[in-house]
């Protein structure tokens, strides 16, 4: 029988490793649960739309939202279409003043001079102003987006008029800054004020102090940049996070619509950088999808969303239907006091967005990750190439923990990082599987074991092999953790690949271990013989179509894993997914806990019963899926460790159950069924 050492010093760099990640993924849990302050956050136009729609005033509707729990209103620049609404200012296209003056619809003197001394143009836009503050405003902003050559004020009767060389359709849509009277009606509510500002043509220094100018004296939490570009993109998007740093704002990254990274923004993640990560991710339910959801349905989304995906700014729209039996107004207000409620029982404060503390480990710690990464690679080689002699397991070791480690030592390394987190999402799900094999290799006879031993004994290893997965877990989170991967300003692309590769690997460790045709585990013709005896067998055409079935179903899973293949999931998998986040703290991944976890049960059934070894083999490729899952789990770094951690815990709890089951009805239908079937065909 071949014999597969497991060297005691790779098995020693290993738990040195080992220790390093914990220490570091203990440091990262208290980093998380530090961060637990989420800001409530409305439109400041939603609230007075609603105010209008239910006949009230804006300052009751406000009072009303803020005793609910919202903490900020989000203030946009003004427009010419909200000030014409508004009052406070108005515009008129030159076409329109010179009709209204040849139907006789002008009766100012001043107007009819100017009209008839030809001073009023047809394509020029004008501007007159009931709210001085605001038209002040507005004047100095034109005069930044289109140049001081474009606007000229004149005065018409007494009054100040601007006169702007500008398209009117594009104009009334044109941002023109801040609007300090809303933000100071922000503040009046008590609320704090998100700014939302929008990026300039061309944008200067001097167009950057002008905008926090405006901002200064009123209590702003944060901003949250409106458009494709961040304010002072291109080339002063770190002077921006310059004045934000001056100033304690937090900036908010938009989460993309995948659910995964940032709405692009260009300069954002400069101003982020600048700002050293001190920023908060803001999610909002996309309006379209709110319109399906009942008010209900909408409050549990924000549970889990920021347990999930640390969202920090939760940006909350209206609803636009009344709930049966509620006003507009109440279905709101009872929609913002759901969110707050459900929050605070999770152990989050409302108030200001939170924000990680700076976190980037010691590199001595993570060197010690990178070398135990290093020697779980040679581990997993000498486990599949027994005829290994130390000294080149030794030489391998040193030249591939010197490779990984050396660039983390002089303070680098993030591509080194990601290969390490790469290897062990891969790795250890298959040295855990290979373990339990090489365990039932060394018990040359199969003891008579009943239904309950089987179960007990499958359930057992199960747990054993998921302690060892979770050992490339904790190496996962040891070598990517820090703050930037918190955030998910950085991503590990390797997901795809982790669902895949493992089952690579575990198939060639078995077919290494056991002759998969006629069962035997000594002198088996090893990997590759057996792989080509297998591209050599015959085919029918039974085998071809499920062969055909297994390819659509590996699609199906990797296309259902991630954000961004767009699988659709059916109206009862919802139901019971969201019947699972209700009843366990973290809800488990499906392909664990009704495939990969379920398979494992049964694989320990058949080998209790020696099955096949062809059939042995299928389910420890399946087996594989669950251990494989535990540990890709932590490589979305948003999600809490905690969570994580019990997401994959409360997987093996359910898949063993799911698996004693499928256990008892196969044992239910070899001992019943199969011998009446048998009879009937004789």
């Amino acid at each position: 029988m071949k014999h597969f050492q497991y060297n005691r010093l790779l098995i020693a760099v290993i738990i040195a490793g080992l220790l390093a990640s914990l220490i570091i993924d203990v440091q990262r849990h208290q980093v998380e649960s530090q961060n637990r302050s989420v800001e409530l956050i409305m439109d400041y136009e939603d609230l007075v739309g609603l105010a209008e729609k239910e006949g009230v005033s804006p300052e009751k509707v406000m009072a009303e939202a803020k005793e609910a729990g919202v903490t900020s209103l989000a203030v946009y620049e003004t427009t010419f279409k909200k000030l014409n609404v508004s009052g406070k200012a108005s515009a008129l296209n030159g076409s329109t003043i010179l009709a209204n003056y040849q139907t006789g619809s002008i009766s100012d003197s001043g107007w009819r001079q100017l009209i008839e001394a030809g001073q009023v143009k047809g394509t020029n836009v004008y501007i007159t102003g009931h709210h001085q503050q605001t038209f002040q405003e507005v004047h100095e902003d034109l005069v930044r987006r289109l140049g001081a050559d474009r606007v000229r004020e004149m005065t018409v009767s007494g009054q100040r008029v601007l006169e702007v060389k500008a398209n009117y359709e594009e104009f009334e849509k044109m941002d023109l800054g801040m609007p300090t009277d809303e933000m100071q009606a922000v503040n009046d509510a008590g609320f704090y004020v998100l700014a939302r500002p929008t990026n300039y043509r061309q944008c200067s220094r001097d167009d950057i102090d002008a905008f926090f100018d405006r901002l200064d004296g009123f209590r702003v939490s944060g901003i949250v940049f409106s458009g494709t570009q961040a304010l002072g993109a291109p080339d002063e998007a770190d002077y921006t996070a310059e004045q934000m740093k001056q100033r304690g704002l937090t900036l908010g990254m938009i989460e993309g619509v995948t659910q995964l990274q940032f709405f692009p923004q260009d300069g954002m993640l400069d101003i982020a950088r600048g700002l050293d990560y001190q920023s908060a991710r803001l999610y909002s339910i996309p309006k379209d999808e709110q319109k399906k959801m009942k008010v209900t349905e909408a409050i549990d989304r924000w549970d889990t969303t920021d347990d999930e995906r640390n969202i920090r700014f939760n940006l909350l729209k209206t609803f636009e239907k009344p709930a049966p039996g509620m006003s507009l107004l109440k279905t709101n207000l009872t929609y913002v006091a759901g969110v707050r409620d459900k929050l605070e029982a999770q152990g989050f404060t409302m108030g200001r967005a939170g924000i990680f503390e700076h976190f980037y480990p010691s590199a001595w710690l993570r060197a010690l990750v990178m070398a135990g990464t290093a020697a779980a690679v040679v581990l997993y080689l000498s486990l599949v190439m027994p005829g290994l002699k130390s000294r080149y397991l030794y030489g391998m070791l040193a030249v591939l923990a010197l490779a990984a480690a050396g660039p983390v030592l002089m303070g680098h390394g993030n591509k080194v990082r990601i290969l390490a987190a790469l290897a062990a999402a891969n790795v250890f799900p298959a040295l855990s599987i290979l373990w339990i094999l090489d365990k039932i290799r060394e018990r040359a006879c199969v003891p008579k074991a009943g239904l309950l031993r089987m179960v007990g004994a499958g359930a057992l290893a199960l747990f054993v092999c998921g302690a060892i997965s979770y050992t490339g877990a904790a190496y996962l989170s040891g070598s990517l953790a820090d703050t930037e991967y918190l955030l998910e300003v950085n991503i590990f692309r390797g997901i795809k690949l982790t669902f895949i590769l493992p089952i690579i690997l575990v198939a060639v460790g078995f077919l290494q271990r056991f002759d998969v045709f006629d069962g035997k585990m000594d002198d088996t013709e090893g990997f590759l013989e057996q792989l080509k005896k297998m591209l050599d067998m015959p085919v029918k055409v039974k085998t071809l179509l499920g062969l055909f079935a297994v390819l659509i179903a590996g699609v199906v899973f990797v296309a259902r894993s991630g954000h961004t293949m767009g699988m659709p999931v059916s109206p009862l998998e919802l139901k019971f997914r969201a019947f699972l986040e209700q009843a366990m703290y973290a809800r488990p991944r499906t392909k664990e806990f009704m495939i990969g976890h379920p398979a494992f049960l049964l694989a320990a059934m058949a080998w209790f019963r020696k099955w096949p070894t062809m059939v042995l083999f299928m389910l420890v490729l399946v087996a594989t899926i669950g251990q494989g899952s535990m540990v890709e789990t932590f490589a979305h770094m948003r999600s809490p460790i905690f969570m994580s951690f019990a997401r994959g815990l409360g997987g093996l709890i359910l898949g063993a159950c799911v698996g004693a089951v499928c256990m008892l009805l196969v044992h239910l239908w070899i001992r019943y069924a199969a011998p009446r079937l048998s009879t009937e065909k004789k």
